[in-house]
């Protein structure tokens, strides 16, 4: 039995990892082994906040809108993250995530479903018949994720329409980009700043209070000044 997903757990998070890698349903969605019960059965096997990897080409129209169904329905949180690619079949399924996130480096790809078909004119007319419905029930969930017009959305389709990570945020497809945790860490800086040794230098030669409020004179800051610099003297 061949499945095009596994599951594991992140101990840190405290969530369960679905990993989508490959083509979807390039076996069987319909046979006895790989079927959408299956693929129910793993998903409700646990609770809690799901987060979905996803790099495929895409694959089954079908089985990615069941997938999507299900996990758009699964009682805990579902987040998304695309780490290569996201395309076609598989863009459907990044739309269930209710935060869907791109590597900056990873693409989104969306176009029109398509078929092979044998017949005679009526059986073609049929064939473009099916594929258009095809189109309007995937719209249907890039709708419900971008609230991009439906036109928009048939026009992208229509022209293969290929999206890095910041176009994808910018049309809806996406919420944001995974972040860097190491780069976001604060990190120590030893860099130069004249105004932090200007006022440390400062602290240290303030006159005492038996000196009057007035202050120190030239002389009193001038011997003090020569004390730290070893001799440096200022006039």
């Amino acid at each position: 039995m061949k499945k095009f997903w596994n599951w594991a757990r992140d101990a840190d998070e405290g969530s369960r990892v679905l990993f989508l890698d490959g083509v979807i349903s390039e076996d069987t969605w319909w046979g006895d082994e790989v079927t959408p019960k299956l693929f129910r059965d793993d998903l409700t096997a646990g609770s809690g906040p799901v987060t979905v990897w996803i790099n495929s080409p895409g694959g089954d129209c079908v089985a990615a809108s069941q997938i999507y169904a299900m996990l758009v329905d699964y009682p805990g949180e579902v987040i998304v993250k695309i780490d290569g690619m996201a395309a076609s079949a598989a863009s459907v399924i990044a739309m269930a995530g209710s935060k869907t996130l791109m590597s900056p480096a990873a693409m989104m790809m969306i176009h029109n479903p398509l078929t092979l078909a044998i017949g005679d004119t009526e059986e073609m007319r049929k064939a473009i018949a099916i594929l258009d419905e095809f189109k309007e029930s995937i719209i249907n969930a890039y709708e419900a994720k971008t609230k991009l017009g439906r036109t928009k959305l048939s026009n992208l389709m229509d022209a293969e329409t290929w999206m890095n990570a910041n176009k994808a945020i910018e049309l809806g497809f996406a919420d944001g980009v995974i972040e860097d945790a190491k780069r976001a860490a604060p990190t120590e800086t030893y860099a130069f700043s004249r105004r932090a040794v200007t006022n440390s230098l400062l602290d240290k030669v303030k006159p005492k209070a038996a000196e009057g409020a007035k202050g120190a004179s030239i002389k009193s800051l001038d011997e003090r000044l020569k004390l730290l610099s070893g001799g440096m003297k200022i006039g």
